[in-house]
């Protein structure tokens, strides 16, 4: 077994920031040595605005305290397994989180994204949010849930 810590690879958009996803970062790092990088795919909606800045600067230092280290953002293309391919041409990683949003809505499960991941040589992990990350962001605003 290598002495090197496990780089773990977590693509999320909308629930980057969510409990889901903080539990099992927070259950990963307890398990061993690893380093995270949180891979933020540009929304297909509107590739053009900030929103992967803003996921990041959002969920970044939710998932510190939940890692218990520092986790690096990176912005990726709008296709997420692109974004993958991409940043795996220049980097290594031992394993992936995917973060989806619940099946009868998550594009990225149609797409069937973690399998996909994983037939590019990564072990991967889905985590189902309850909530995306909309309920996140209004929590921070000080915005009630809609009744």
């Amino acid at each position: 077994m290598s002495s090197e810590p496990a780089r773990v690879l977590i693509v999320a958009h909308r629930t980057a920031a969510t409990a889901a996803l903080r539990d099992a970062v927070h259950r990963r790092a307890k398990r061993g040595p690893c380093s995270f990088t949180l891979l933020v795919p540009r929304p297909y909606w509107d590739p053009d605005t900030d929103e992967a800045e803003i996921t990041l600067e959002l969920a970044i230092p939710l998932l510190d305290r939940a890692a218990g280290s520092r986790v690096r953002g990176v912005i990726g293309a709008v296709d997420p397994l692109e974004a993958v391919r991409e940043l795996l041409t220049h980097e290594q990683f031992d394993e992936a989180i995917v973060s989806t949003l619940p099946a009868p809505i998550s594009r990225w499960l149609h797409l069937d994204l973690p399998h996909r991941i994983e037939q590019l040589g990564l072990t991967v992990q889905v985590v189902t949010a309850v909530h995306a990350q909309r309920a996140v962001v209004d929590a921070v605003h000080g915005l009630a849930p809609p009744a």
